[in-house]
């Protein structure tokens, strides 16, 4: 009884998605007036007493910048760290047809051994014709594993390794919200070693794949996608749905043949519908990730922190849980505390069961937490998140631009 009503919990999102689309955007896809909202950039304005001179905006080709220098603990790692986080978003077509294009950039140093590049991408043409996503990535860690499971506090090592990624996909129309398309994945792990001289990844983990010293896989995704959203960086009331199947053969270079696949849902639900420049809005994820072969090298398990945004698990290290197979659900309120949107809160809460050396459902993981926004620009609608969980054994401090799904 206790699995069927897990279940029935997942799989809700698949029939709050079912419904009619035009009753999750807004009139036309149109973007609400921002005129008697606040920002930083208004504050900042304020404070300084500039003046610019107004410009008139191109229709098709308005740029909107947000950018952030902080230091924070990243997650997963060693001391804090140095970030940088520049979020752009621009529209290439109307905006009553065209979703937001994005792209992030947030490079990270920790001032001795740690260091990241990571661009993420997500270009929408004229009318929402076609989506491209990127996800490129190098990093330099060390970074703490835990092992495959529900493994105890105690049970880790810090592994140190390089790691070059190159996501690129693109998907095309098949209806309105519906999109269809092929993807290109690289994953190369190299120069892997543990802190320990005495135990090695191999012996810590009683895994044998992936490993080693080095790890590579290379192959390609087949992407299906239907979103109701007009905004990634905030999403308002609608539903995204993205299945990824990934296939990665020794004949494109991958150390073994493995599968994986990747079904991530989301909802967001207006609580005040008659006013939309507010935010009063529940928003819930979940996302199922499973290998679909025995010899699915280490680092590419499925594990807490390393969905494709990076945004789950807050409350806990990241790669904290790791197995063949994970499901994560995720629930959050978010609310305007000022009128004028330039304040704001959440309040979230997230659970994670996985295989590994047991099965799902023995066993769950649940963190909650609260946190702060501060409207960074509000013609993109972008937010600086700063926010705490906890869990058994941590917590920790996260901080964001846009939100965290």
């Amino acid at each position: 009884m206790l699995k069927i009503s897990i279940l029935f919990i997942f799989l809700m999102p698949y029939a709050l998605c079912a419904q009619n689309a035009r009753n999750m955007m807004p009139h036309n896809n149109v973007v609400k007036d921002t005129a008697n909202q606040t920002d930083l950039i208004d504050v900042a304005k304020l404070m300084f007493r500039i003046s610019p001179k107004p410009i008139k905006p191109k229709e098709h080709s308005k740029l909107y910048f947000s950018v952030l220098p902080v230091s924070n603990a990243l997650p997963g790692g060693v001391g804090n760290t140095l970030v940088t986080s520049t979020t752009a978003g621009m529209y290439l077509g109307p905006k009553a047809t065209t979703n937001l294009s994005t792209a992030s950039f947030a490079p990270y140093w920790n001032l001795h051994n740690r260091f990241g590049l990571p661009l993420r991408t997500r270009i929408w043409l004229r009318d929402n014709s076609w989506l491209f996503q990127g996800d490129t990535r190098f990093l330099v860690y060390p970074q703490n594993t835990w092992g495959l499971g529900s493994s105890g506090n105690a049970d880790r090592i810090l592994l140190d390794y390089n790691y070059i990624r190159f996501y690129q996909s693109a998907l095309k129309r098949i209806t309105p919200y519906f999109f269809a398309g092929i993807g290109y994945n690289l994953d190369y792990h190299f120069n892997m070693k543990s802190d320990k001289p005495n135990l090695n990844l191999i012996q810590h983990t009683g895994y044998k794949y992936g490993t080693s010293e080095n790890s590579f896989s290379s192959g390609i995704s087949l992407n299906l996608l239907y979103d109701t959203r007009n905004n990634s960086i905030n999403p308002m009331p609608g539903c995204y749905a993205n299945l990824i199947y990934r296939v990665n053969p020794v004949m494109m270079g991958s150390n073994s043949t493995w599968r994986s696949m990747y079904l991530d849902l989301r909802k967001y639900v207006s609580l005040n519908p008659a006013k939309p420049n507010q935010q009063n809005t529940l928003a819930f994820w979940s996302y199922f990730w499973t290998a679909l072969d025995s010899k699915t090298p280490y680092l590419d398990l499925p594990s807490l922190g390393w969905d494709p945004s990076n945004r789950s698990g807050r409350g806990f290290a990241q790669n904290r849980y790791r197995g063949r197979s994970l499901l994560y659900f995720e629930s959050e309120f978010r609310r305007d505390i000022t009128e004028d949107g330039f304040l704001g809160f959440v309040v979230f809460a997230n659970v994670t069961t996985l295989t590994g050396t047991g099965s799902m459902f023995q066993t769950w993981h649940p963190a909650a937490g609260s946190g702060l926004r501060i409207k960074l620009n509000k013609g993109s609608n972008t937010n600086f998140g700063i926010d705490y969980g906890i869990s058994k054994g941590y917590s920790g401090m996260n901080l964001t631009l846009g939100e965290a799904f």
